[in-house]
């Protein structure tokens, strides 16, 4: 009975250590200001039931309330405006040595074109209609066609349009090549500035962009699982694992409970190791990581968080945002 007393007494001083370690409130978050990062900046949304990565979602955009259309410099200006600090943007080599700046692997779903994006030059890409594809009522109408013909930018006049502004960029390839070319792009062009840059990448050029880019803080659903996996099985004890120092993670809202010290401790560690979390919205089983794009969401981020919050609604999100 005596050594059943002396186990729970020290069971419970263990919790009590485990508690205090990781207790949000004993902590204070870095004193930062809340990022703000667009996905694609204001855009044409879309119904994500059933999607796949090879789905065309511009013929399922929910009927328009705005003429704006993903990865064009009015919607990233109308993104800024609406309070972003920062714009997600997706990138594709061309064959004349540029970057264009679409989502799509092919121009076929979202343009009056055909062939892959990343075989086509600079200028074949500008002559085409982005708007061509979009459709809100099953291709009885098309109510962007002939209106976006040469607005594909390229990587160059994005960044020339916003010299102050901050972009993630996210390459869509997952070949170390890629890393490489953008690496000589940056070098070729240091009005740039790479500093207010981060990249989303596959793998294998976000490995090679480590090794070439480190201050562009690469990322991969790899490295984010590293990060997170490792965090959860040791970070109960205060250690930060190396995959997440001097990075970029996304938590989403509904795995935060497994972050320890969430949300003040867990900010406090991260920063220390020259790392920035973005929340994001519940993970789900679809493509890619949500955004935190209603008010309900936003009411969910914590008063003290002062780290990223990432939004595929920045029209909805920033003026909360700013009213906070």
């Amino acid at each position: 009975m005596h050594k059943r007393y002396i186990a729970g007494g020290v069971v419970t001083a263990a919790a009590a250590v485990l508690y205090l370690a990781n207790a949000s409130w004993l902590a204070s978050p870095p004193d930062t200001k809340p990022q703000l990062l667009a996905h694609r900046g204001v855009y044409q949304h879309y119904d994500r039931e059933g999607l796949k990565n090879d789905t065309c979602t511009a013929t399922r955009i929910y009927k328009p309330t705005h003429d704006l259309l993903e990865n064009t410099v009015p919607s990233m200006q109308a993104a800024f405006d609406a309070g972003a600090d920062a714009v997600e943007i997706d990138i594709h080599p061309t064959t004349d040595g540029d970057f264009a700046v679409f989502h799509d692997w092919t121009v076929d779903c979202r343009t009056d074109g055909k062939g892959t994006t990343r075989e086509l030059s600079l200028a074949q890409l500008k002559a085409l209609d982005i708007g061509y594809g979009y459709t809100h009522d099953a291709g009885k109408t098309f109510p962007f066609r002939g209106r976006f013909k040469g607005q594909m930018p390229s990587f160059s006049e994005v960044l020339s349009a916003f010299p102050d502004k901050a972009f993630l960029i996210n390459i869509k390839s997952n070949s170390p090549r890629e890393a490489e070319k953008l690496d000589a792009w940056l070098t070729a062009h240091p009005e740039a500035r790479p500093q207010r840059l981060n990249v989303f990448a596959g793998e294998l050029p976000g490995n090679r962009l480590a090794q070439l880019r480190p201050e562009l803080k690469p990322v991969s659903k790899s490295s984010l699982r590293s990060c997170g996996l490792r965090y959860v099985a040791l970070g109960w004890s205060g250690y930060l694992p190396k995959a997440c120092r001097n990075t970029v993670i996304y938590v989403p809202q509904n795995l935060t409970w497994v972050m320890w010290g969430y949300p003040n401790r867990l900010q406090d560690r991260f920063a220390k190791a020259g790392s920035y979390i973005y929340l994001v919205g519940a993970m789900q089983n679809t493509n890619g990581l949500p955004g935190i794009n209603t008010p309900e969401d936003y009411a969910r981020v914590p008063k003290s968080w002062r780290m990223g919050v990432a939004t595929d609604s920045i029209e909805i999100i920033g003026p909360l945002a700013k009213g906070r």
